[in-house]
This record gives structure tokens, C-alpha cells and sequence, in this order.
């Protein structure tokens, strides 16, 4: 397995066990840290999904301002609110749901007059569960079917009078970090006492039958009602305030009500006046009432339509905290390209549909549990992956750099974008030039070894230096001499005057550099360029683990012994007739220095004879 390969298989294990980690302890209802995150996508979601209509069932009978006004006061008097209750069932409700916590006496014959009402009716009294510090929560005390149940440090409970003839149910509500109802307790404990929520109380009353409680649901009048950990149910809202039916307590008291909205439904009594306290924050409005927040929980209770959060779709949030950081990270380490970031947006924007589709119908899966297992890793990879590749991009260029100063520039730029150049043998035209220092073999046993090295070093330079500016590449430094080619990699119509002006600025450069060394050096070099034009094979020669571009041929012999004839001829460079012809009369040799020629010379190794002709620069004429 590659180095890559493995540091992949390590990166998907961590993801996929940070994800089972987050997975797991929300599972168990642990994660209370992402309810910031997961509330305002809740919020998001619900405000895409729109508003939706109520089930005709329920009626709210506001205490709004207008009763306040008409009353003079606030709360309402209990012989008023006998009255209302009165007015209500004459018109046969299902159930009648008094939302208000009445806990403190009244004068007696009020009191009594509202305690004759309530025992004539089907109906449900508030109370309200007290928790130490004033702060809800859920802690699991044990492993039965109530562990995770709110456990309150007592019950605020109605007047003895009242609670004797009514039934009596909890009104509390789980509210996140801005206050917004997200849960409604279906059950809460103080000690030993277990109490039904005021939801549910109403609801139980309204079908005529007792709840089933299980492990993970409630059963209420043949239905399943799936709660989620401690018996809790999700709140999802149908519109701002008066999407439920809504009707003022003027209304009822002026007897100008309409039967037919309350018969046979669940009728909810309860506060709306401004300054009454009971509202809340909810996606549609920043004031929702009270009671309506009670009335959404009922109609949950009834029709089942609320949104599901249950240990099964915890477990769905599970998987895809695991499933979904492997996958991220593999797309990560498949393509580091525009490629691999399109694959990316995809899965988030499939995961977005798929989230967003069971919200829409009635399914909560978390949003902030799977971006919590995904973002960390995929930025912890991708940080990794590209300090990798920073660190490998350094060293490649290294490696390039150390490419470029051994092996010619021109090739080495080449080879980076073409892998296979020159793995078949290629014949062409080009200008080969040699150049080689006379007298240096000498000169060397005397200087040293660090001499030696210093004077060739500052050579090479000048002829790379050169050579690289007239458009050619220095195939090959052999000690005091080099050879250079023009017509490589590609080959130009170009190259043999590119390459005449190359050996007319070799001789000057040499011949400057020559004067600028000391005289006793000076004294014993010298220099001779031979230049010819023709064919050559290039090609790669060495095994796999090296290799190195070679160019034969016979044009390539001759040029070489070209500078035998320069020498002989007490000339800086020799260049044949025809790499002459190719160049042209524009060419460097006809506009500098002294052209002579041609002359038939004999070319050592070769037979017959070669049209030479000699040049030489002006500095040494």
C-alpha cells in the first residue's frame, strides 16, 4: 500500500469514529452543545416549508385586550371567567382547556362560582412544574421507561377547590437558547410523583380514554404518538399567531359566539392581552401566545401531524454523522480539483434534499449533527492534504531546480510536460556547436584542484549563460569543453542562424574572460569553436533507474573535429559551408569580426574534404 494510499485508509477510520462517537451520544440525547446550531436550522427549515394549515379542532378563546379593557382589570375576575366556561358548554365542546394557573384564592364567591362550571364541563386546569435554579432539564436517573422524564423540584398546583372537580395538567414547554418552544413534555416528575402535561391531559380527555405509555411512544385514541427521549414532543408550528382559531372572550360573554366553532371541538382558554407574559419566540412570530404554543401541542397530540424525533431517526442522524464525514473525505482524497469540489457540493446538497425532504414531511433529522462529523475532518484533511502538497511542491521544485542546473534548461522544461520525449529515437536537422579551452590540461597540474575547479566552473557559466540566450541547450559539459545543440526539443527554421550568432558571442565572451584573468593564467588558454549543420539522432541511452539525451551522428563528429581545424588554422571558430548556407548572409559571422574562406580542409576520420570557413572576432584581429 502507498504512503498516500494509507494515510487515506487512516483518514477515513478517524472520520468514520468521530462521526460514531457524535453519532453515538446523540443517540443517547448527549449533545445538547449543537442545540444553538440545530435551532436556527430548525428555524430555517420551517420557514422554507411555510406555513401549513391547522386541524379544525380546536378553538382559542383569547383573553385579549378587549376583555381587559371591558373588565377593567387583568387577570380576569373567576365569577367572568365562570361565565366564559358557562357560555362554552352550552355548546357541547369535546373538552374545555383552561390555560391559566390559578393558584391563588379569589374572592370566595367567585371562586365558587367558577368551581360550579368547571364540575358541569369535561375540563383541564393548569399547573406549572418548579425546577431548582429556575432552569429545565433533563437528566436520565436510572434506566426505566421514565428515566430521562423532567424531573421538577415541585409542582405549582390549582386551588384544591378547583383541582378536586378538574382534571389537572402541566404546562411547562422545553425552549432553546432564544426562547423559542422546540419540545412539550408529555410527562414530568417531582420525586415520586408522576403528572401528565396539560397537552396531553386535554387531549386524553377529548378521545375519552387514558393514555398507553411505552418505552418511546404514547398510544391516544388508536394512534401511536412517537416521542422523542424523556417523553418529550416535538413543537412544529402552523403560521403566526391566529392561524388556530381564534376567538375574543368579549365575544363569548356578549353571547354573540357561533356554535358551530365550538361544538364537538377541543376549546382552549387562555391569555393573549399585551403584558400578560405568557408569549414566545417562533419562527412565524416573535410573540406567539401562550396558548396557542398549547393549542399546536394539542393538535400534535390529536392528528399526529407534528414533526417525529424518535430513538429510530437518532439513529438515521447517526449514520449519517458517520457515513457522511467518510465521504466527504474520500471525495477529498479522490480529486484535489474542480472535479472533486463539484462531487463535494453534490453530496451536501443530496444530504440538503434528503434533510430537507422528511422535514417537510414531519421527519427531524439534525442538521447540526452531521455538519458537526463532517466539517471538522474534511478541514482537518484538506488542511493535512495541502501541507502535504506544499511540502511535495517544495520538493518537487528542488528537484527541479536541481534538474535544471544539471541537465539543459530546454530539456529539463520539456521533460516536465512531455514524459515521453525522446523514448523512440529521432532524426532532424540541427546546428551542433563544440567548444573546448586550449591548453588547460596543462594548467590544471599546476593551479590545484580548487583552482581548477573555480576557473572551469566560471567557464561552464559563460558558455550556459550564452548558449541559453541564443535559444540552444548544452547537451553535455566534457571538462574543459561543451557541446550545444540548436534544433532541440523542437526543432526552428532559425537554428543555424541562432547558432552563428552563439559562436560569434561565445569568442567574444570567452575572449573577455580570457583578459580578465591573471596573466600567468591567460597566458597559457586559449579557445577553439567548430560549428556544423545536418542531420543527428537524439535520442535516451541508460537503464531505468538513469538516463541521459544523447545526439549522433555524423554531423555530429564533424563539428567536433571542426575545432582541430580552427586551431590549425590559428582561428577562433570553424563552421562548415553548409551550416554557412543555412544561416544566410544576415547571419553574425557576415556582419562581426573576419570571414575567410571557404577553404577544402581534410576532416580527420572522415573521407574526402569539407568547404570550411574560418572566422575570427575583432577583438583579436
Amino acid at each position: 500500500m502507498s504512503g498516500r494510499a494509507l494515510q487515506t485508509l487512516i483518514a477515513l477510520v478517524l472520520a468514520g469514529l468521530w462521526g460514531a462517537g457524535l453519532g453515538f451520544a446523540h443517540w443517547r440525547g448527549n449533545m445538547w452543545s449543537l442545540d444553538r446550531v440545530e435551532a436556527t436550522m430548525t428555524d430555517l427549515r420551517t420557514l422554507v416549508r411555510g406555513t401549513a394549515k391547522p386541524p379544525e379542532l380546536i378553538t382559542i378563546v383569547a383573553i385579549d385586550d378587549e376583555a381587559v379593557r371591558n373588565e377593567g382589570r387583568y387577570p380576569l375576575s373567576r365569577a367572568t371567567l365562570a361565565r366564559i366556561v358557562d357560555t362554552i358548554a352550552r355548546f357541547g365542546p369535546k373538552a374545555i382547556a383552561v390555560d391559566l394557573l390559578l393558584v391563588d384564592p379569589g374572592k370566595k364567591g367567585d371562586d365558587e362560582a367558577l368551581a360550579r362550571s368547571l364540575r358541569g364541563t369535561s375540563s383541564v386546569i393548569a399547573a406549572a412544574a418548579v425546577y431548582s435554579g429556575g432552569k429545565q432539564s433533563i437528566v436520565a436517573e436510572g434506566d426505566g421507561p421514565l428515566a430521562r422524564v423532567p424531573n421538577a423540584k415541585r409542582f405549582l398546583w390549582p386551588l384544591k377547590a378547583f383541582s378536586d372537580i378538574a382534571a389537572v395538567g402541566v404546562v411547562n414547554v422545553v425552549t432553546d437558547w432564544t426562547g423559542t418552544p422546540r419540545f412539550v413534555p408529555l410527562l414530568f416528575r417531582a420525586g415520586d410523583r408522576t403528572e401528565a402535561s396539560f397537552s396531553l391531559r386535554v387531549a386524553a380527555m377529548a378521545v375519552g380514554e387514558d393514555p398507553g405509555i411505552a418505552p418511546d411512544y404514547l398510544s391516544l385514541g388508536g394512534q401511536r404518538i412517537r416521542t422523542d427521549i424523556g417523553h418529550i414532543l416535538p413543537l412544529t408550528f402552523y403560521g403566526p399567531r391566529g392561524t388556530i382559531h381564534t376567538i375574543s372572550a368579549t365575544t363569548v360573554l356578549g353571547g354573540q359566539v357561533d356554535g358551530g366553532i365550538i361544538r364537538d371541538r377541543i376549546v382552549v382558554i387562555g391569555a393573549t392581552a399585551t403584558g400578560a407574559g405568557d408569549v414566545f419566540p417562533t419562527p412565524f412570530d416573535p410573540v406567539l401566545p401562550g396558548v396557542e404554543v398549547m393549542s399546536t401541542a394539542i393538535a400534535h397530540l390529536m392528528t399526529g401531524d407534528g414533526i417525529v424525533r424518535d430513538q429510530y431517526v437518532r439513529l438515521a442522524d447517526a449514520g449519517f454523522a458517520v457515513v457522511l464525514p467518510v465521504v466527504l473525505v474520500g471525495l477529498l482524497a479522490w480529486r484535489r480539483n474542480a472535479i472533486g469540489l463539484a462531487a463535494i457540493v453534490g453530496v451536501v446538497v443530496i444530504w440538503f434534499v434528503v434533510n430537507m425532504t422528511a422535514f417537510s414531511h414531519h421527519i427531524w433529522l439534525s442538521a447540526a449533527l452531521p455538519m458537526a462529523a463532517a466539517v471538522p475532518p474534511a478541514i482537518l484533511f484538506g488542511a493535512a492534504q495541502l501541507w502535504l502538497g506544499r511540502n511535495q511542491a517544495q520538493f518537487f521544485a528542488t528537484q527541479s531546480e536541481l534538474l535544471q542546473r544539471v541537465q539543459a534548461p530546454g530539456f529539463a522544461g520539456w521533460l516536465a510536460k512531455h514524459g515521453d520525449f525522446l523514448l523512440e529515437p529521432v532524426r532532424r536537422d540541427a546546428a551542433i556547436i563544440f567548444i573546448d579551452l586550449s591548453g588547460f590540461t596543462g594548467l590544471s597540474e599546476t593551479l590545484g584542484p580548487n583552482a581548477t575547479r573555480e576557473l572551469l566552473n566560471t567557464f561552464h557559466a559563460l558558455v550556459d549563460e550564452e548558449v541559453t540566450s541564443c535559444g540552444g541547450v548544452v547537451t553535455n559539459f566534457m571538462g574543459d569543453g561543451a557541446m550545444i545543440l540548436f534544433g532541440l526539443p523542437e526543432a526552428a527554421t532559425d537554428d543555424a542562424f541562432n547558432a552563428a550568432r552563439c559562436c560569434a558571442a561565445l569568442s567574444s565572451r570567452t575572449n573577455n574572460w580570457l583578459v580578465s584573468l591573471p596573466a600567468s593564467t591567460a597566458s597559457r588558454l586559449g579557445f577553439k569553436i567548430g560549428a556544423h549543420y545536418g542531420t543527428i539522432v537524439a535520442s535516451r541511452l541508460g537503464g531505468k533507474g538513469r538516463q541521459h539525451i544523447a545526439t549522433t551522428g555524423d554531423t555530429v563528429n564533424v563539428a567536433s573535429r571542426l575545432m582541430e581545424i580552427a586551431a590549425d588554422q590559428n582561428a577562433e571558430v570553424a563552421v562548415s559551408d553548409k551550416m554557412l548556407q543555412v544561416a544566410g548572409r544576415d547571419c553574425e559571422f557576415f556582419k562581426s569580426g573576419a570571414l575567410r574562406g571557404p577553404v577544402e580542409a581534410q576532416v580527420r576520420g572522415r573521407s574526402g574534404s569539407l568547404a570550411i570557413w574560418l572566422w575570427q572576432s575583432s577583438q583579436t584581429l
